[in-house]
């Protein structure tokens, strides 16, 4: 990987950015993961996979950007991400309303969905 002379096989440039394009790749994986995983001990492990790989992520897009090693686009417009976060918002509110609608007409068949806040592993049997 070194030469003699201690010099990296790439420079560090490159070498960052194909870390950085890795760590955005994980977190891809974990979120697909997390998505997928019906045990709640498996989900909770990507989701905290996905936290700290994007937590690391930041902090090394930070460092790059402050080296110059990183060109960002133009800055967005306020305006512009208030109307996504709403749209965002408004879509996870539908998707409580969908969700609490289809499991109260479940009757007795239908499980109350976790609060956040509560430990998901209570009475579980998939638990470890």
């Amino acid at each position: 990987m070194f030469s003699q002379n201690n010099t990296s096989f790439m420079p560090e440039e490159d070498l960052l950015y194909t870390i950085l394009a890795d760590m955005k790749r994980t977190v891809g994986e974990y979120t697909t993961a997390t998505t997928e995983s019906n045990c709640p001990s498996v989900r909770q492990m990507f989701t905290d996979l996905t936290n700290d790989t994007l937590r690391l992520q930041g902090d090394l897009y930070r460092l790059m950007s402050q080296n110059n090693m990183y060109s960002t686009s133009s800055k967005a417009l306020r305006i512009d991400l208030d109307k996504q976060i709403q749209e965002a918002r408004k879509t996870q509110h539908e998707c409580q309303q969908f969700i609490q609608q289809k499991s109260s007409s479940a009757g007795g068949y239908g499980q109350p969905m976790h609060q956040q806040g509560q430990p998901t592993h209570q009475n579980n049997p998939y638990y470890m």
